[in-house]
């Protein structure tokens, strides 16, 4: 499948009619497929590559190292998840096997005080970690920020619509390690199912190793979404599509796995921020997104209920409760 690259360049650097064919093409990419790529983001790829490269570091770590960081409620929200402790396809269709995948998962550390908040777990090693994070979720707030005018333009709102909402915006890192497959997957097991996200918008950086990110077409066709050096590919989340009244696609996508005749390693390596507005802001229907013809289709909510309703059902499915 062949997503839509959006330059930001000229939405970040650009005159007012610069932005607004940005925020077009934004725009037509999330009616259609639900995702596009962004390049021209301004995200420093040399931050991105040390990130990259700690991260790796911590997983190369020995399981026992790596399971010291695992919270005792070993849930999707914070620290370190293993292999077989999640089955994401399952919030779908029932019964499916564990997602071949372990991941690293913050909170926004700034975000750590809030009240009802759990602490980080942050790792001992590497030490230079913690700060790249720290640095790392500075960039994502600034890029979510852009994101937020671009997608107020894209729908037809002043740019500054979604301010209040984003002033203490939620941001969740996940940094997913998809090691080599030693032995063939299950039958029906994949890197990671089939599944949309409750968010607004994430944000993803991925690698070009392969068995990599796929998404499910109109037809009902999964393809594959390809890789554009130093660029991350956003999509449309749960929470996102009842804000447009479905004007914006949360499509389903998943993680493939490699091809079993490659020889060398196919371990794949993602960098994943969930964004979205804090969590006492109310999701209604864009004015934009309604009229006559085309009522709301969705109760007004608020986003951090909304969020914390989809992972509880989505725990008590991966646990069978």
């Amino acid at each position: 499948m062949k997503l839509a690259i959006v330059d930001l360049e000229p939405f970040r650097l650009g005159d007012e009619a610069a932005r607004k064919r940005v925020a077009r093409a934004f725009g037509e990419a999330f009616e259609t497929t639900g995702f596009a790529v962004i390049v021209g983001h301004g995200v420093p790829e040399t931050l991105a590559g040390g990130l990259y490269e700690a991260v790796t570091d911590f997983f190369l770590e020995p399981y026992d190292t790596k399971a010291a960081y695992t919270p005792p409620e070993q849930t999707k929200g914070r620290g370190y998840l293993p292999v077989g402790i999640e089955s994401v396809a399952k919030t779908l269709s029932g019964e499916t096997p564990p997602d071949l995948c372990e991941a690293l998962v913050f909170t926004a550390p700034h975000r750590e005080n809030a009240a009802g908040a759990r602490p980080n777990i942050w790792p001992a090693e590497p030490a230079r970690l913690a700060g790249l994070i720290r640095d790392w979720t500075r960039e994502m707030v600034a890029l979510t920020g852009h994101l937020m005018q671009l997608s107020a333009l894209a729908l037809d709102l002043p740019e500054d619509h979604f301010a209040q909402a984003y002033r203490d915006p939620s941001l969740v890192l996940r940094f997913v390690n998809y090691p080599d497959q030693e032995t063939p997957p299950r039958p029906g097991q994949m890197r990671y199912g089939e599944h949309h996200d409750y968010g607004a918008l994430t944000i993803l950086r991925q690698d070009s190793a392969p068995g990599g990110l796929e998404i499910k077409d109109r037809d009902g066709v999964w393809k594959e979404a390809g890789v554009v050096p130093d660029s991350f590919v956003i999509n449309v989340g749960d929470l996102m599509a009842r804000w447009t009244n479905n004007r914006w696609r949360s499509t389903l996508h998943r993680v493939s796995n490699p091809d079993r005749g490659l020889t060398g390693s196919t371990r794949r390596l993602s960098l994943v921020a969930f964004t979205g507005p804090n969590e006492h802001a109310e999701v209604a229907c864009l004015p934009s997104c309604a009229d006559a013809e085309h009522p709301a289709l969705f109760e007004p909510v608020k986003a951090g209920d909304y969020i914390r309703a989809k992972l509880d059902a989505s725990m008590q499915l991966s646990t069978g409760r």
